[in-house]
């Protein structure tokens, strides 16, 4: 699978990419910092991901920002986009559903707990018909 990581944090990012490494998978994964860093690598003519994993919490555009272009847009819209995110706010939770996400995530403290959900959410996408469509 291609992945598009959404992410301002580098931790962040290199704690999915020991994940991916550790689990001995062999997804492609793109990073972007920020939402509009994320929308330029959609606008260009390469294959699209076939999912997203995006933070909430970012400089210069939101998550819930960037997830209301994304799922205005026609080529975009049906990109499984999964919110993982520090957030527990149901106010947010909620909005994100209300736009259209396929999934929120709560990031673990725990690095084992995060692996875990982690391995989850990737296996599922991995088999979903959607990705393959």
């Amino acid at each position: 699978m291609n992945i598009l990581l959404i992410e301002d944090d580098t931790i962040e990012t290199m704690k999915l990419q020991r994940t991916v490494s550790k689990l001995q998978l062999k997804h492609s994964i793109i990073e972007a910092k920020n939402g509009e860093e994320a929308l330029s690598l959609l606008q260009a003519p390469n294959d699209l991901p076939d999912i997203i994993l995006l933070d909430l919490n970012m400089p210069r555009m939101s998550g819930i920002e960037f997830l209301k272009i994304v799922k205005a847009d026609e080529k975009l819209k049906y990109l499984p986009t999964i919110v993982l995110t520090t957030s527990e706010n149901r106010a947010d939770l909620l909005e994100c559903y209300k736009i259209g996400i396929a999934g929120y995530i709560i990031k673990p403290l725990k690095y084992e707990d995060y692996e875990l959900k982690l391995q989850t959410v990737l296996s599922y996408w991995n088999i979903n018909e959607l990705v393959k469509a």
